[in-house]
């Protein structure tokens, strides 16, 4: 089984002295911030987007000022259910159920069940559900990024939309930099692989290094989720492998989410968040097979 090797970075090679002090010093220049923007300025949050960087102090303190901007305008974290139940109702994106081995949140997608021409309510929803899962990461404290399981069957020219993607990527890349753990793209047609080689120009090296090509016939690429799911229990959907074969329930999954958006910020508020924990001594992200689109 080959293996990918894991490659220093450049926060590895920095002492945590050194690390700490560049944390410090994005902190300083940022300043205080209000209410919950001081969420997303804690050493764990400053630290993902000085890994994105290159430990660069000037470009972090850029970047993260943008993201806060965007905060401010966009105000993310007050999107509620109500105001993207329509594009949800397909289920061509939701938060699972479950999660992977190492406990984190999982998002799945299903291009062939979009049912909206409007990439702005297209971003918002994304963002919807993203904000779920990272708040489901600050209420357990032990686990920074989400993993993606993208499922291609059905997929078709119509689903194509360069547009779309670039505007998901730049959201991605700007504002939740180093939340990805791995996206899986699973039997995706030949008629997509063009269409990524264009997308991918869009994407950092960090981004495209976790994006792995999964088909089901491939058992040297199936097993990338079997490094990361409990392939025996029954809440991984057959589209990846797993034993789950109900269909999407919009009722009961609109239910889940109105009672989350009623409860995940009062729980949020009771959280506190370590501005000195090590994030050097989160449990490390699993070994993948390096696989590559034919």
């Amino acid at each position: 089984m080959n293996m990918v090797s894991k490659k220093a970075t450049s926060s590895e090679m920095l002492p945590p002295e050194m690390q700490q002090s560049k944390i410090d010093e994005v902190r300083k220049q940022i300043g205080p911030q209000p209410g919950k923007l001081s969420m997303h300025c804690s050493d764990a949050s400053v630290s993902r987007y000085l890994s994105t960087v290159n430990w660069n102090v000037s470009k972090a303190v850029k970047m993260l000022k943008a993201s806060l901007k965007w905060r401010l305008g966009y105000k993310p974290d007050e999107i509620c259910w109500d105001d993207i139940a329509y594009e949800a109702e397909t289920g061509k994106m939701y938060l699972a159920n479950y999660k992977d081995k190492y406990g984190r949140p999982v998002i799945v997608m299903r291009p062939r069940c979009q049912n909206s021409k409007s990439i702005k309510d297209q971003v918002k929803y994304l963002v919807y559900c993203v904000e779920k899962a990272v708040m489901d990461l600050y209420l357990t404290l032990d686990q920074e990024e989400i993993v993606w399981l993208i499922d291609f069957n059905g997929f078709s020219v119509s689903n194509i939309s360069l547009t779309a993607a670039r505007e998901v990527i730049n959201v991605l890349q700007d504002h939740y930099p180093q939340r990805l753990a791995v996206a899986l793209f699973c039997n995706p047609p030949k008629i997509f692989l063009p269409f990524w080689k264009v997308v991918k120009n869009f994407c950092d090296q960090k981004t495209t290094e976790r994006v792995k090509f999964v088909y089901s016939e491939d058992p040297n690429t199936t097993k990338i989720i079997d490094e990361l799911f409990e392939m025996d229990k029954d809440a991984l959907e057959t589209a990846f492998g797993g034993r789950n074969c109900e269909e999407f329930d919009i009722k009961m999954y609109a239910e889940k989410m109105r009672d989350y958006d009623s409860r995940a910020w009062n729980k949020l508020s009771n959280v506190e968040v370590e501005d000195d924990a090590d994030p050097n001594e989160l449990p490390p992200p699993p070994l993948l097979l390096e696989v590559t689109a034919a």
